[in-house]
């Protein structure tokens, strides 16, 4: 199917290179187009779950995001059905700068990122929080629910402040040393300072690092309403532990519960 997305955009694969999303549900690799190099990414969904959020969120991107967040340009999408399957071809421009981590969302080492980097950082965050939309990315009804079961603690679940947020900002989506944010599928409302929670989160296995983010990003997490955010991306991280994912991040994860909620 990748090859017929190729073919239907007039692109041809290049190299052996093949990079598999989360369960095998997306399949992306370079390409060579009239344009020159560009990204191919084709997503797959059993045929009545292809569309919807997901499958809107990186056009809707194009459209509404600013200048001021860098994301690779969305060139040419198509959609089709084959059998039990959708299908949604996307060409973008190809990025040149490495994710900062490859096979998974958890900093293990610290990166080598300069005050420009973080200055980037912390201009897209704001400019992200500033875009209007009617999509979501995180509920309130799901926080009502998750957040006393996951935390473990009586606890007040209603948001203080919502803006827009990208939704899954962690180190495999973020290019390094120049900034570039990645995958834009679920980007929406979500509480107040859910981006920086997210990438704090995804960083408490180098304590280095995480103070640095908190440094740098302590407009935003250092406030009532960043605080209210890293707890329910804790909810999210601590139910996807019962999962099975991100293991390691349990232990940190309640370390930090702890100091947030005393």
């Amino acid at each position: 199917m990748h090859a017929t997305a190729a073919t239907a955009l007039d692109a041809t694969p290049v190299g052996s290179r093949e990079a598999w999303g989360w369960r095998g549900r997306t399949l992306s690799r370079p390409v060579a187009t009239a344009s020159g190099e560009g990204w191919l990414r084709l997503v797959s969904a059993p045929a009545d779950k292809a569309g919807g959020k997901l499958w809107e969120g990186p056009q809707e991107a194009e459209r509404l995001m600013p200048p001021a967040v860098p994301r690779p340009r969305l060139r040419e999408r198509q959609t089709w059905t084959e059998g039990e399957h959708g299908y949604l071809a996307e060409l973008y421009d190809k990025i040149t700068a490495s994710t900062i981590a490859t096979h998974e969302p958890i900093l293990r080492e610290a990166p080598d990122l300069d005050d420009a980097w973080w200055d980037s950082l912390s201009t897209a965050l704001d400019a992200i929080a500033t875009v209007p939309s009617d999509r979501v990315a995180v509920r309130q009804e799901y926080l009502n629910r998750a957040m006393p079961q996951y935390l473990g603690i009586p606890i007040v679940t209603t948001v203080p402040a919502w803006t827009t947020a990208h939704g899954d900002l962690h180190w495999a989506n973020l290019t390094g040393p120049t900034l570039t944010v990645l995958d834009w599928e679920g980007w929406g409302a979500a509480p107040a300072g859910y981006d920086a929670a997210v990438l704090y989160s995804y960083s408490l296995l180098v304590p280095d690092t995480a103070t640095q983010l908190r440094q740098q990003l302590a407009h935003i997490l250092d406030t009532p309403a960043g605080q209210f955010a890293e707890l329910a991306v804790i909810t999210e991280l601590l139910q996807a532990t019962t999962r099975g994912d991100n293991l390691d991040l349990e232990e940190p994860l309640r370390r930090r519960l702890s100091a947030i909620t005393g």
